[in-house]
C-alpha cells in the first residue's frame, strides 16, 4: 500500500476571503507562487548579497546525525564562517544546515526586504524571522513546530522537497513522547514497512518549492524537508486564534520541554531508549486500531 502522497494545492495569488475560508479555518496547507512579488528580497537576496551583509559571522552547523542524548539539545556538529558555508553549499552537496542562526539580527537592513502576508491574516510574531540554509541533499527530519504557530515558509535560490502530514497521524509517524519530532530511524522517502509497519497506509501531501514559492503550513503540521539544491528559506510565524492551541503551545515550551531536558540530562540513553520503544509501541497500537479514524 505504501505512503499515499498527494500534491499540495498551488495558486498564483489568493484573496483573503478564499484563504481564510478554504485554508486558514480548515487548516489546510497551500503553496502561493506569487506572494513574494512585492518583496525586494525576491531579486535582492542572492548568495553574494547575503555573504556581503553577514559573511564574517561564525555560525553553528547541523548535520543529519541522530540526536545524541548525552549532548545538550540542538548541539551543533560544526562551526564555520557564514561566507565559507555559503561557498560550500554552492559548490557541492553537503548535509550541513543552518537553522539556529538568524542573519537578520546581524543585518537589520534585511528587515526591509520582505513583507509579512498581513493581507491574508494577522497575528505575526517574530521581529527577526527564522532563516534556514541547507546544502543539496541535506534533510530536516520529520517534526512539527513546538510553538504551534502557523508558518509562511518562502524558499530562495533553488529547490526544496517538502512532505507534510496532518497532526492526526502523529502516532503512526512514530512520534517521540514528550517531544515534537518523530523517530529518526526511518527514511520517509523510502521507508522499510517491515520494520516500521505503522507508516504503511498513512496519507500526506507534498510539494516541490522553487525560488519565490511560499508554503502555508497550518499549526501542528508535521513536516519533512529535503534541499535539492544549496538554497535557503525564511519562515514568518503567526498565532492561531484558538486559546486551546495557545495553551498547548505554552505547555510545550515550558512544562514539556523542561521535563524532557531534565530527563535527558539525568538518564540520557536509558531515557531516550524508553521513549523510542514507547513510540514504536504506540505506533503499533494506532495501526492495530485503525487510527486515525
Amino acid at each position: 500500500m505504501g505512503i499515499n502522497l498527494t500534491p499540495i494545492d498551488r495558486v498564483d495569488t489568493i484573496s483573503k476571503e478564499d484563504f481564510v475560508n478554504n485554508y486558514l479555518k480548515p487548516r489546510k496547507p497551500l503553496v502561493i507562487r506569487k506572494a513574494t512579488e512585492s518583496w525586494p528580497a525576491l531579486q535582492k537576496w542572492t548568495f553574494d548579497y547575503l555573504k556581503e551583509t553577514v559573511g564574517d559571522k561564525t555560525v553553528p552547523l547541523y548535520d543529519s546525525s541522530k540526536a545524541d542524548p548525552s549532548k545538550p539539545i540542538n548541539a551543533s556538529a560544526a562551526e564555520m564562517k557564514f561566507a565559507d558555508y555559503i561557498d560550500l553549499i554552492q559548490k557541492e552537496p553537503t548535509d550541513l544546515r543552518i537553522f539556529l542562526f538568524d542573519p537578520i539580527k546581524h543585518a537589520p537592513g534585511l528587515l526591509d526586504d520582505y513583507r509579512a502576508p498581513s493581507d491574508l491574516m494577522g497575528g505575526f510574531l517574530d521581529k527577526y524571522p527564522n532563516m534556514f540554509f541547507g546544502g543539496a541533499g541535506s534533510i530536516t527530519f520529520m517534526h512539527y513546530d513546538i510553538d504551534l504557530a502557523h508558518i509562511f515558509h518562502t524558499h530562495f535560490n533553488g529547490r526544496k522537497h517538502v512532505i507534510l502530514f496532518d497532526n492526526k497521524w502523529s502516532e503512526r509517524l512514530y512520534k517521540i513522547p514528550f517531544a515534537t519530532y518523530a523517530l529518526e530511524d526511518y527514511d520517509i522517502e523510502n521507508p522499510d514497512f517491515a520494520k516500521f509497519p505503522a507508516l504503511d497506509g498513512i496519507e500526506g501531501i507534498e510539494a516541490f518549492l522553487e525560488h519565490g514559492d511560499t508554503l502555508f503550513m497550518p499549526t501542528g503540521y508535521w513536516h519533512w524537508m529535503k534541499y535539492l539544491d544549496g538554497s535557503f528559506s525564511i519562515s514568518l510565524r503567526a498565532w492561531d486564534k484558538s486559546w486551546a492551541i495557545k495553551a498547548k503551545s505554552l505547555y510545550n515550551l515550558t512544562i514539556q520541554r523542561k521535563f524532557d531536558d531534565v530527563m535527558k540530562k539525568n538518564f540520557k540513553n536509558r531515557y531516550m531508549d524508553w521513549k523510542e520503544q514507547l513510540a514504536i509501541k504506540r505506533a503499533g497500537k494506532a495501526l492495530a486500531e485503525g487510527e486515525p479514524r
